[in-house]
């Protein structure tokens, strides 16, 4: 039999770690058994994926689901089942398994789905396909078709973390892309908006194991391992044992991603953490709201204290990127409530803050308590919430203009010293970008593609109709531009160079190249010397040296968050 499992990822760099430990853990259980991988991205043309996979003539053709890409899936789904009558398609993933029966109600080419965890599953289906031993009927964690009868079979036990093989054996395979990589499964918390609150139960990979895969990444300098783990520091001796491990063992090339609880965290935690080398770890945390009420609703239990103070730690160390998530459409969040959630975490001064919105998923608790909340959410993915009792579908609008700006202004990290001057003219960050949404929408240049020289063009008119400091902010725009990269472009607010030609002549004598220094004079009085031999590892930005220019006055913006040296 042949047999395909194909992955419609989001980008190119993502990698489908389901598909991979299904055919591992297939082949080990069946003798004989190959399994065929097809990955594609929701950006290719679907028509050459069709092509793709009709050539391949698969006996068997599971598909793996998600929220983002099973409106692909079925799209694909349909005009395969027509193409290749004989093919018995399948399912499997988040996105199906908890409305397996609604969706093959409505597809009636859909052979069957593997509802939950899909290893065990798929080993045991492999075998009643390809030895025919046994029926359907004995198989623990599917649905699927008796005549026109759709049985779901009682759930499948989970198997030990252990049982499962590694996927990377070829890594070949994997170039230029994200390796996804699990230590635990389950989640002992109980989000009602998340899948994984369902079991609450949390199985974990033997350290040995661990570190023994973690050691072939290591020494095959794979540039990022994302741990999938839904909190990953649940168990402080397991994720001390792994952070201690990657210390000791720093390759200097690759980085590690971990979704952790902050508040978890405790000083000899956070005590370990600030020895790593920058660059070596990061963080994604999500705080979702500071608003008690919201966080109860929920079923979020967080020490918001706790965790502001180990996200103030963590930045004192300089050494990990932080990124820290914010949830709207929550219950009891209203548009003011969520501002001042937004304020607190932005004063935490994480890397990222990902404005995200609530989406209702089929088998959570939020979808069981939709009418109480009044949720109105879009009918088809990612299930989006458009209203709640308590934010008006015409505030979600505004939001979004929000976290346009949010992530164009302040998650690019292309104008820090800007937006930090920026965000104090303002009652609050929050009011901050909202003004720059409006100013887009008045503007006519939301939802356009603006190259990054627009960008500070817009960005220094917006300042201008505000009626701020424009030599000020012209400054620190210039600043901004520096910082990343010698830039050739300049906006045309930048003040002309060839009038300080022999003023500047100084810095760049004896230089091979003057791509590896920029040197800029601002109204303020400074010269300012950016050194691309010279990075912070953190943020990438170029080092730099500030200079007195005669007659200059002390500058009204002291630029401390890059480290500039007065």
């Amino acid at each position: 039999m042949r047999c395909l499992l194909a992955a419609l990822n989001a980008k190119y760099i993502h990698s489908n770690l389901g598909v991979y430990s299904l055919k591992a853990y297939g082949e080990k259980q069946v003798p004989g058994l190959l399994v065929e991988i097809g990955e594609y991205t929701i950006n290719h043309q679907m028509d050459q994926v069709l092509q793709d996979l009709y050539l391949r003539r698969p006996d068997f053709l599971g598909f793996s689901c998600y929220i983002w890409n099973i409106s692909y899936v079925l799209e694909l789904g349909r005009d395969l089942s027509r193409l290749l009558p004989h093919t018995a398609i399948w399912l499997g993933g988040p996105e199906v398994s908890w409305r397996a029966e609604e969706l093959m109600a409505e597809e009636p080419w859909i052979a069957g789905v593997m509802a939950g965890e899909g290893e065990a599953t798929f080993a045991e289906l492999m075998k009643v396909l390809t030895e025919e031993k046994g029926g359907l009927k004995d198989v623990d964690g599917i649905v699927w078709r008796r005549g026109d009868t759709i049985v779901r079979n009682r759930p499948r036990a989970p198997i030990s973390m252990d049982e499962l093989p590694f996927c990377y054996d070829r890594l070949e395979d994997f170039k230029n892309r994200i390796i996804y990589y699990e230590s635990s499964r389950g989640c002992p918390f109980s989000c009602s908006y998340c899948l994984s609150s369902i079991d609450k139960s949390v199985r974990f990979r033997s350290l040995e194991t661990v570190k023994r895969e973690l050691d072939f990444f290591l020494d095959h300098g794979v540039p990022q391992v994302k741990f999938i783990d839904r909190t990953f520091n649940c168990k402080k001796s397991h994720s001390m044992a792994i952070w201690n491990h990657i210390l000791r063992h720093d390759n200097g090339v690759t980085n590690f991603h971990f979704e952790i609880s902050a508040d978890l965290l405790d000083e000899e935690e956070l005590e370990l953490l600030g020895k790593m080398r920058p660059g070596l770890v990061q963080f994604e945390i999500g705080v979702q709201s500071t608003n008690p009420k919201t966080l109860a609703a929920i079923r979020r239990k967080t020490d918001l204290k706790r965790l502001e103070n180990a996200v103030a730690a963590i930045n004192r160390a300089h050494n990990i990127h932080q990124h820290l998530d914010l949830i709207a459409g929550l219950p009891h969040e209203d548009y003011e409530s969520f501002r001042r959630s937004f304020d607190g975490v932005y004063r935490m001064r994480p890397e990222q803050l990902q404005l995200g919105f609530l989406k209702v998923l089929s088998g959570s608790y939020m979808m069981e308590a939709a009418e109480e909340y009044g949720l109105v959410y879009r009918g088809c993915p990612p299930y989006e919430v458009l209203r709640t009792r308590w934010l008006s579908y015409d505030e979600v609008i505004r939001l979004k203009g929000v976290e346009e700006m949010v992530e164009v202004y302040y998650n690019s990290r292309q104008f820090t010293e800007t937006i930090e001057a920026l965000t104090e003219e303002f009652d609050g960050p929050f009011r901050c970008f909202e003004a720059l949404a409006d100013y887009y929408g008045r503007k006519g240049l939301s939802g356009m593609s603006h190259s990054r020289l627009a960008r500070y063009e817009i960005l220094y008119r917006f300042v201008q109709e505000q009626g701020f400091d424009g030599a000020k902010y012209r400054d620190l725009l210039i600043t901004d531009l520096y910082l990343r990269e010698n830039a050739k472009s300049r906006p045309f607010f930048a003040p002309d160079l060839r009038e300080h030609k022999e003023e500047l002549r100084r810095f760049y004598s004896g230089r091979k190249t003057r791509q590896s220094i920029h040197a800029e004079p601002l109204e303020d009085g400074r010269i300012l010397v950016f050194d691309y031999n010279c990075r912070d590892p953190l943020t990438g930005n170029a080092a730099v040296r500030e200079e007195r220019r005669e007659n200059g006055s002390r500058p009204p913006h002291k630029l401390e968050s890059q480290g500039i040296e007065g």
